[in-house]
């Protein structure tokens, strides 16, 4: 019996599609669940699964095409068995009857994927959390095939090193044209609504990073070991950042029509490059989030985003917005906002600079700092006060931990 292949339902932001691949071809076997075919959108990729067993027998719309929610791309015969071996149950960790452990970001992303549950791995964690190290242990258990998501990633840098540049014969002036990606086209048309309709200004300053690298190089090696994530810079923005929005509310404010929005939560844009684009996934309900899930959520974000695995819902919404261009080399940038957000923070390179401390002049890991704000709703006085706020708080990272 034939059956239709057809379009994942869109929610009601995504209206259109462009097929960005299909991993079968008319002829081949097909296995319920087997990814089929993805799909892109202007925000996110999605996955066309079988619907069931059988043998695909036409691809009605090609790599490229167009496609809308529900719409039927392809056809199988549900009548042709498949050859695929029943997957084997896994077995079952028995623990005894405890508290449910907690699990971290990462980890209940990697044990989501491959069906886990929580009672069937042991935490090495600090008060028996389960770690991302520990999903992949008990995967390995399980399934002695190994992980392809990173060694992927690790070998695509490698294959790009190794193909030497085309040789152009001397005197030509090549040119190629290729089609912007619906992620590309949505990154410009948001990024000029920006500037058509926001009054964006931006002020500056600078931090002394000394204290916040002297906290981490004590603590670094502990704070791995327990929660099994490297302690990075972001966290301590992030937590600054949600400390700063709550004295100065009109920053974590955005403008609908002639009211202003006052957020009662904190939602954290944390912009992440990926080989389609720029994406800002957001860390819901930030104020509740120890440095540990900070840490954690945003390397898993980082490493879903270059195999385009986000969700709708992780890269929607946002009260407001970091941005780091020093992880390239940027010394100084002005941000532009992320609509309908009313400002944007900006990190920078850290470089060692000459600073004037009680009349001595010292060396000191200094970064410059950008907040981009929307002058229709907050003013240069409080967005002016917000980023000295950040530069305090960073200065004297203890104020983090006593919300001080």
């Amino acid at each position: 019996m034939t059956a239709d292949i057809t379009v994942p339902i869109f929610p009601e932001s995504v209206t259109e599609g462009t097929i960005l691949t299909w991993h079968k071809q008319p002829g081949e076997k097909i296995t319920r669940g087997e990814l089929l075919a993805e799909i892109e959108t202007d925000k996110v990729v999605f996955e066309v699964p079988a619907p069931a067993n059988g043998l695909l027998t036409e691809v009605a719309t090609p790599v490229g095409a167009t496609v809308s929610s529900g719409q039927v791309i392809g056809r199988f015969d549900q009548g042709v068995a498949t050859t695929a071996a029943p997957v084997p149950a896994k077995p079952a960790v028995t623990q005894p009857a405890a508290a449910a452990p907690v699990v971290m970001p990462a980890a209940k992303r990697l044990m989501e994927e491959h069906g886990l549950k929580a009672r069937q791995v042991a935490g090495s964690g600090k008060g028996g959390r389960i770690l991302k190290e520990d999903v992949q242990q008990q995967l390995e258990k399980n399934e002695p095939a190994p992980v392809p998501a990173k060694p992927k990633l690790a070998a695509a840098p490698e294959s790009v090193k190794a193909a030497p540049p085309p040789t152009v014969p001397a005197g030509e002036r090549p040119e190629r044209r290729v089609p912007m990606t619906r992620l590309r086209v949505r990154i410009a048309e948001r990024l000029v609504e920006a500037q058509h309709t926001a009054a964006i200004l931006t002020t500056f300053n600078e931090v002394n990073m000394q204290p916040v690298m002297e906290l981490r190089a004590r603590h670094r090696e502990r704070f791995e070991k327990e929660y099994g994530v490297r302690l990075g810079f972001m966290s301590f923005f992030v937590k600054a950042a949600v400390e700063a929005v709550k004295h100065f509310p009109e920053v974590n404010a955005s403008i609908d029509g002639n009211d202003i929005v006052y957020h009662g939560f904190y939602d954290i844009g944390i912009a992440v490059s990926s080989p389609r684009g720029l994406v800002v996934p957001v860390l819901r309900d930030a104020d509740r989030l120890t440095m540990a899930e900070i840490e954690s959520a945003i390397r898993d974000y980082g490493e879903r985003a270059q195999n385009a695995r986000l969700t709708l819902e992780e890269i929607t919404g946002g009260t407001f917005t970091i941005t780091n261009g020093g992880v390239f080399g940027s010394l100084m940038s002005t941000p532009i906002l992320n609509p309908p957000q009313s400002a944007i923070l900006g990190m920078h390179k850290i470089q060692e600079r000459p600073v004037a401390e009680n009349g001595q002049v010292v060396v000191r890991p200094m970064m410059y700092l950008a907040l981009s704000y929307d002058h229709r709703l907050v003013d240069g006085r409080e967005a002016v006060q917000f980023l000295v706020m950040i530069k305090e708080l960073l200065e004297d990272p203890t104020r983090l931990l006593l919300e001080v």
